[in-house]
């Protein structure tokens, strides 16, 4: 009997162990993906595990969940006050139940917005940029190339990216959903023979990286102040700003479109 007493107590132990182990180190690998949207399920779970452990007497890992009860919460307002913001906006506009379709909407068009100013500005001031908007395709190839940035998409940030004093204005600003992500980015040249003499070395990067990707590439020529759109190594030029909208529209949709049915 006391064999199977200490024998007991032995598997308690290593399981108690085992929980510990598994809960910091599942909760230090999810740290720097965690959303807020999953915070609801990781209660329901931790307090699911805090009730097994009471029941199975883990006391380590029952000790550990009390220690850091509050620790927990402080660090949750700390980690998710970009998201905690974001909600108590939405209940104030009342769109506290918004899908994630709807977000996603909405998201998309405030990045229009951005790049569509950023892009009628440099235009008008006949600054040159080549703009590089990614979907499914990895460009870390091109990343790589240039200087990262990783700061949300703004119009102001775009423009001062293309300024003559910039170190990054004669690069590519690659763009993935609401962050730009690398800026002063080198492009591959396109192998395919152009047909008009007057395009210079951004129209070719642009087109060339259209060709190997399902990027979407804007160009603004610094001499005539043209705007110019690549994609699938086709280039349209000489677009206003409602054409450009219209197209950058209709890309988004259908983009999200295919990336719902996945």
């Amino acid at each position: 009997m006391p064999n199977q007493l200490t024998q007991l107590i032995s598997i308690k132990s290593f399981l108690d162990l085992i929980a510990v182990y598994a809960v910091v180190f599942t909760g230090l690998s999810l740290i720097k993906d965690i959303r807020l949207k999953h915070l609801f399920k990781l209660a329901v779970f931790a307090m699911l595990c805090y009730g097994l452990a009471q029941a199975f007497e883990l006391r380590t890992f029952e000790w550990l969940i009390d220690e850091l009860k509050s620790v927990i919460i402080i660090v949750a307002i700390v980690i998710f006050q970009p998201e905690l913001r974001r909600m108590f906006e939405h209940i104030r506009l009342g769109k506290l139940l918004s899908t994630d379709k709807e977000e996603k909407a909405i998201q998309s068009l405030g990045s229009i917005k951005h790049i569509l100013t950023a892009v009628d500005t440099l235009s008008n001031n006949k600054m040159g940029a080549i703009i590089v908007i990614s979907f499914k395709d990895s460009l870390k190839e091109y990343i790589k190339s240039g200087i990262l940035i990783n700061g949300e998409l703004s119009t102001e940030l775009l423009i001062s990216l293309f300024m003559a004093n910039s170190p990054t204005h004669d690069g590519a600003v690659i763009i993935t959903e609401r962050t730009i992500v690398a800026a002063g980015c080198l492009l591959p040249l396109t192998e395919s023979k152009v047909q008009d003499r007057r395009l210079g070395t951004r129209h070719r990067s642009a087109i060339g990286l259209s060709e190997v990707s399902d990027a979407l590439v804007i160009t603004v020529s610094e001499e005539s102040g043209t705007i110019s759109l690549a994609e699938n190594g086709n280039i349209t030029r000489y677009l206003n700003r409602e054409a450009l909208e219209t197209r950058l529209f209709s890309i988004y949709q259908n983009t999200d479109g295919a990336q719902n049915k996945d």
